[in-house]
């Protein structure tokens, strides 16, 4: 009799054990699955934070190479047509076929956009209200209200700070460089991860007479 109640208890011993066994296993799969989730969130954050810089610089760099082309627009006008802290509209022949075209850069919510207008073939030569083609060029953009994407510097710039970056909406005429800036975040609501891309264009085809 004694016999049997000891077996049975070790066998209800071993039952607990087994259990404990299970819980500590599933509390264990159930903590290393929270690891590898946050893991994974986080090497995913960092890695579209690289992808969406990497093309931001890219965009930046290439839009300082086309800027550096402005010219005389094909109905005679001024290189530059407008420009604002986050809207700029220049004279290039953006895709090499000899028509200047009218390309407008600007950002519209996180999207940095260019917009390209192709000259009329009528004469005199005009220029369309509007764009003709507008697309994406870099996303998750985030320039707030007080962070231009664009600073307009006249030819006294580096040696007069007080003047320069110019005011907006600048005078065209006055104008003798642009810096574009973007700042990139993916994702505003996560820690703060800005990575901020700038670069310089000096108008090589705009000729600028001191009053």
């Amino acid at each position: 009799m004694n016999g049997h109640c000891h077996r049975r208890f070790l066998a209800g011993l071993t039952l607990v054990e087994t259990m404990i066994s299970i819980a500590i296993l599933v509390f264990g799969m159930g903590g290393l699955s929270l690891l590898f989730l946050r893991s994974f969130q986080t090497n995913r954050y960092v890695l579209e934070t690289g992808i969406a810089s990497a093309n931001a610089s890219r965009i930046v760099h290439e839009t300082v190479a086309d800027l550096r082309r402005v010219q005389t627009a094909d109905n005679g006008d001024h290189p530059i047509e407008s420009g604002e802290d986050f809207d700029l509209e220049v004279y290039i022949d953006i895709d090499g076929d000899d028509d200047v075209e009218r390309v407008h850069y600007f950002l519209d919510g996180t999207d940095f956009k260019r917009g390209v207008t192709e000259p009329t073939e009528t004469v005199p030569v005009t220029y369309p209200a509007g764009d003709d083609s507008v697309e994406t060029i870099a996303g998750d953009i985030s320039n707030e209200a007080d962070e231009p994407v664009f600073f307009y510097y006249d030819q006294n710039y580096p040696g007069d700070l007080v003047n320069n970056p110019m005011t907006t909406p600048i005078v065209v005429a006055d104008v003798a460089s642009v810096k574009v800036r973007l700042i990139v975040n993916v994702d505003p609501l996560h820690a703060p991860q800005y990575t901020t891309i700038e670069s310089m264009a000096q108008f090589r085809n705009i000729n600028i007479y001191a009053p």
